[in-house]
Formats: C-alpha cells, sequence, structure tokens
C-alpha cells in the first residue's frame, strides 16, 4: 500500500497552448508560478495550489485532442479545487468571459459547486464546503 508523503496529489496536463493554459491557470485562476523543468517530451511548467503541483506540459509535438466532456470518454475527466470563495470567484470568472460548463449551484446541503472549461476544454470544478 501507499504511505502518503504530503497531503495532495499533483497533476499533469498536456495542452496546446502553454501561453493560454498558463494565463488561465495562473493570471485567472490565481496559481503560484514554482518553475519550468525540461521533461523527455517537451516543457514541464509547474504552479502551485496549496501543496497541490499542477503541472502544465508543452509538448514537443502536440498530440491530437480526445473527446470532451465528462461523458465523453473513460479517465480522468476533471480536476477540483476546493475553494473558500465560490460565488465571488464564479463572478469573476464570468466577468472574464470564461466558459461555465455547469454554473455554481448547491451540489448537497453545505456544499456548492460548479465547472468552468480551461483553453483546452478541459473542465475545471471548483467546491466550497460550508
Amino acid at each position: 500500500m501507499m504511505k502518503p508523503a504530503k497531503d495532495s496529489l499533483d497533476l499533469g496536463i498536456v495542452v496546446s497552448d502553454i501561453k493560454a493554459s498558463l494565463n488561465f491557470y495562473q493570471n485567472i485562476l490565481g496559481l503560484e508560478f514554482v518553475g519550468i523543468t525540461p521533461v523527455w517530451f517537451g516543457t514541464m511548467h509547474r504552479l502551485r495550489f496549496g501543496t497541490s503541483d499542477f503541472k502544465l506540459i508543452e509538448p514537443k509535438s502536440v498530440p491530437p485532442k480526445g473527446l470532451i466532456g465528462l461523458e465523453s470518454q473513460l479517465g480522468f475527466r476533471y480536476v477540483t479545487f476546493v475553494v473558500k470563495n465560490i460565488s465571488e470567484l464564479c463572478a469573476e470568472l464570468k466577468g472574464k468571459g470564461i466558459e461555465f460548463a455547469l454554473q455554481e449551484k448547491e451540489f448537497r446541503p453545505g456544499v456548492r459547486i460548479a465547472m468552468v472549461k480551461d483553453p483546452d476544454g478541459n473542465i475545471v470544478e471548483f467546491v466550497e464546503r460550508s
């Protein structure tokens, strides 16, 4: 069995346009820039949210896109950021023209969620628990 070395997960996403993805995750969502690391298939741009590293991969050769949407294919389908200010965040994102896959709503008592699309159409979920 695995024994965790930290209380979070890291995620890597291969992107089609690194400038658009960095703008979305770093400038619009506010993830902290950590560094750049060359990898065998491209360049990794590391961002941080809490203790999680969010790794945007700029590939040497851009692979074809998969199907977009939660119900379109198997595999990892979305990433979740647990936040303290979902209504404020959603208002800011709407003001910046970000496309919503799911408007802010109460998912169950004490839990509000919203989902947006990143520049490649990946689903980004925000969750606030009261």
